[in-house]
């Protein structure tokens, strides 16, 4: 696990490692993008240290996550406060070289969050609908084995798209998460003028939430239908306003810029003030509904076929890239491709191993769904294909909505591969309590396999940055992806035999539940809102004739509103900072003070997740006495006090910072 031939660095050298000035710009013709660890050299990578550190942290990341996620919905992304951790040893420690190892050590730990948010979504379900019935069975193996073989799929199905989405798109998606956490890490590898902004928005971005979501001193989320004077008009009209009032979702707004974040508040919008108070005028049975029950059980759906239909528009689009993949793969693996060395920074996995690896995990795959949950060889290869067919081919839509917004649509893109997958197996026999085994276990390996393919670009667009050596990660990421798995089918077990995941007041599991409330009517019948999910892929392929981005819009109707609001303000507040001067060099200059502090926000938000975890895990409970006014004025003026002092520290930035 050592490398050869490393450069070593003085401190001074290390310290002065920093980001090109074209790192988050389109390239001219004929530029290149040189990173910080030079592509003509060696740096150490894979060490017992970074490893063994990996793994540790992938071990506590998955628990601590797949804990939140059941208690709340929410999954909090693991790479950054991995990041933060990594970087922070090293320093403490004087750690010479650091920068190859640190991105390592990320890499392996981040499969836990990817794994997680695979796992949660779909495998509880089977618990719940135990309830309802006893005949479905479940064990630790199908949970592990679903996890391990989703995850392994999709990071050797992302593997052949590397150098398009990192490489080639260059400058032309903002990569949220990836930013955040390469400015950790490079910041971590310098002092003084970086580090000092970063670690200071780190703080009131972490000290924010955690009393935000620890003490509920003010109101998380704030929304029109909790003002007393305006309750009459929300019940009568069905329309309101709600924001989420963290600091990690601002900073998330900042980085994902005004385009693309008014393009999803624009998909809320047209959702919560269009859709949901036509549906609570026109049909008698829901005007006496809430517009949260409306969007859930109605509107909602508009966004999933709206995600479906936009991921086939995306493989459409895709398909020269999908080809020239597949093109690239038959090459290497028939020696043609052999002449041409790549550099040390675009060195993929060998084609030859990235083939047979890839078979090797369709051949257990395909035994497991045969052996260990169908039994029956024919709807075995039934389902082996639909996962494999669509797997792959959604490959690319994970990756991009990852690249656009940092939010992976898994959820959405699960629940319609379920639908559609659900139909054929009904077709070949495969129902009642067994098809709900099948379905929700096969489900598990597609979420997981997506869920990897969007943090697979993460991943490799961090290294890229930096200049990390691919091949390394990708290969220590299946590693951190076995124990993920396995930490994850544990803590799951343990979860459901001590609090099960059908009261949410203990454990809500919401995403599970949604899964099945799906699966159920259509392996034991019942009927399902095909027509909702046909609105909205119409819908889909109506924006893209318009020339508007499908996806980012199908997100914002998928998405609560309250999560989409605050991207709106913290892309404006990017636009105001970068607009403000007629010196282009001042206004680039305050953009980028403003991302390392929106970093410092996602990642200060995102390390105190991971300590409220700890705390609830271990028992802690507070219950906040103030009001409902009292909390929702504090929100307000907390939430502006926020926005002003991004506004301001940004605009004091200088040329020469």
């Amino acid at each position: 696990m050592k490398d050869d031939s490393t450069k070593v660095m003085n401190a001074a050298e290390q310290e002065s490692m920093s980001l090109p000035e074209n790192a988050f710009t389109e390239l001219k013709p004929g530029e290149e993008y040189i990173p910080p660890m030079r592509p003509d050299q060696s740096y150490p990578e894979a060490t017992g240290y970074s490893v063994s550190m990996g793994l540790i942290m992938a071990v506590i990341f998955s628990a601590a996550a797949a804990y939140l996620g059941l208690k709340v919905g929410q999954v909090f992304e693991a790479a950054i406060p991995i990041a933060i951790i990594a970087a922070g040893i090293a320093g403490v420690t004087k750690r010479k070289n650091s920068l190859g190892e640190n991105v390592l050590i990320q890499s392996i730990g981040a499969a836990s969050g990817i794994v997680v948010a695979g796992a949660i979504f779909t495998l509880p379900a089977l618990y719940i609908l135990q309830a309802k019935y006893p005949e479905i069975t479940v064990n630790f193996l199908e949970v592990f084995l679903s996890s391990l073989l989703g995850g392994l799929l999709g990071i050797l199905f992302f593997i052949p798209f590397r150098k398009y989405f990192v490489k080639e798109m260059h400058g032309k998606f903002p990569f949220p998460e990836a930013t955040a956490t390469t400015q950790v890490l490079i910041s971590g590898q310098k002092g003084g003028s970086q580090a000092k902004p970063l670690l200071i928005a780190g703080l009131v971005g972490g000290l924010y939430d955690f009393f935000l979501s620890t003490f509920g001193w003010w109101k998380e989320v704030l929304t029109t239908q909790a003002i007393p004077a305006l309750q009459t008009f929300t019940q009568n009209t069905k329309m309101m306003f709600s924001i989420n009032t963290g600091s990690a979702v601002l900073g998330l707004g900042y980085i994902v810029g005004l385009r693309y974040a008014f393009i999803i508040f624009a998909g809320s919008a047209f959702i919560w003030w269009c859709i949901v108070p036509l549906l609570g005028s026109l049909v008698p049975s829901m005007a006496d509904m809430a517009p949260d029950a409306i969007f859930k059980g109605y509107a909602r759906p508009i966004g999933i076929g709206g995600i479906a239909m936009s991921g086939v528009i995306g493989i459409i689009k895709s398909w020269g890239v999908i080809k020239s993949a597949v093109g690239l793969a038959g090459k290497s693996f028939s020696n043609k491709g052999a002449q041409e060395k790549p550099i040390r920074t675009q060195k993929d996995i060998s084609m030859k191993i990235l083939v047979f690896a890839l078979a090797a995990a369709l051949a257990v795959t395909f035994v497991f769904f045969w052996l260990g949950v169908i039994g029956n060889l024919l709807q075995a290869i039934v389902a082996f294909f639909v996962v494999v067919v669509i797997a792959f081919l959604f490959t690319t839509v994970a990756a991009n909505a990852i690249a656009i917004v940092g939010s992976n649509p898994v959820s959405g893109m699960t629940l319609m591969t379920l639908i559609v997958a659900s139909t054929i197996f009904v077709a070949v026999g495969l129902s009642g309590t067994k098809g709900i085994i099948a379905s929700m276990v096969i489900g598990g390996v597609v979420c997981t396999a997506l869920s990897m393919a969007g943090g697979m670009v993460t991943d490799m667009k961090i290294g890229y940055w930096l200049g990390s050596t691919p091949a390394k990660q990708q290969t220590w990421k299946a590693v951190g992806t076995l124990v993920s798995a396995a930490t994850v089918g544990g803590v799951i077990l343990l979860l459901n035999k001590a609090y099960g995941f059908t009261d949410p007041d203990v454990m809500a599991a919401p995403q599970a539940n949604a899964m099945a409330a799906v699966i159920d009517p259509l392996m034991m019948g019942g009927e399902t809102p095909w027509m909702l999910y046909s609105v909205g892929a119409i819908f889909a392929c109506l924006l893209n004739w318009l020339g508007v981005p499908a996806l980012a819009f199908s997100l914002g109707m998928f998405i609560p509103f309250h999560l989409n609001t605050p991207l709106l303000v913290g892309g404006a507040i990017s636009w105001f900072v970068g607009s403000r001067s007629k010196d282009e060099k001042l206004n680039k200059a305050r953009q980028e003070k403003g991302t390392l502090l929106a970093s410092g926000f996602i990642a200060g938000g995102a390390l105190m997740g991971v300590v409220s975890a700890g705390m609830t895990l271990a028992g802690f409970s507070y219950e906040c006495t103030l009001s409902e006014g009292v909390t929702s004025g504090l929100a307000v003026v907390i939430y502006l006090a926020l926005i002003a002092y991004l506004t301001i520290a940004c605009l004091k930035a200088k040329k020469e910072d």
